[in-house]
């Protein structure tokens, strides 16, 4: 696992543009952190890094939100509010689409998520500075070593 420490919303961002430099389209990303831990901030990171220009935000009430990016496309999740596979919500569409897939919360849907993924834990310590984990799984090891 790979941590990193940041002070400032800039430096979460600086360390989500290095995470979507590696990405490409297919790969999947799940945030774990509680409310206001950097999850859409380092996702912005992401988007920046695939070419994405309009503005990101959270897809707290839409569950999903898409950007068209340079690289490829960016789909943004928001699973807070699913329960799981009582829902009519199709994940596999962008887990397994043209673009990557940033899931928060991801872990309310467990039965359906891949197998192989980069999960990134953040951990708010104070009220800038930030804790981030990354831990590849399967072929994501090789991009967590890459960071």
């Amino acid at each position: 696992m790979k941590s990193f420490k940041t002070n400032s919303a800039l430096e979460t961002i600086e360390i989500g543009k290095k995470i979507g430099a590696l990405l490409n389209s297919g790969d999947v990303c799940l945030l774990v952190g509680d409310l206001s831990a950097g999850k859409t901030t380092i996702t912005k990171g992401i988007g920046m890094a695939l070419g994405v220009k309009k503005v990101i935000n959270s897809p707290t009430f839409t569950i999903v939100k898409g950007y068209k990016g340079d690289k490829c496309p960016l789909y943004h999740l928001d699973l807070y509010r699913l329960d799981g596979v009582n829902n009519d919500f199709d994940l596999e569409e962008y887990m397994e689409g043209d673009g990557v897939c940033v899931i928060e919360w991801p872990f309310q849907v467990s039965e359906i998520l891949p197998k192989e993924y980069l999960k990134i834990n953040l951990t708010r310590t104070g009220e800038e500075s930030r804790t981030i984990e990354v831990l590849g799984i399967g072929r994501y090891k090789a991009l967590e070593e890459a960071l």
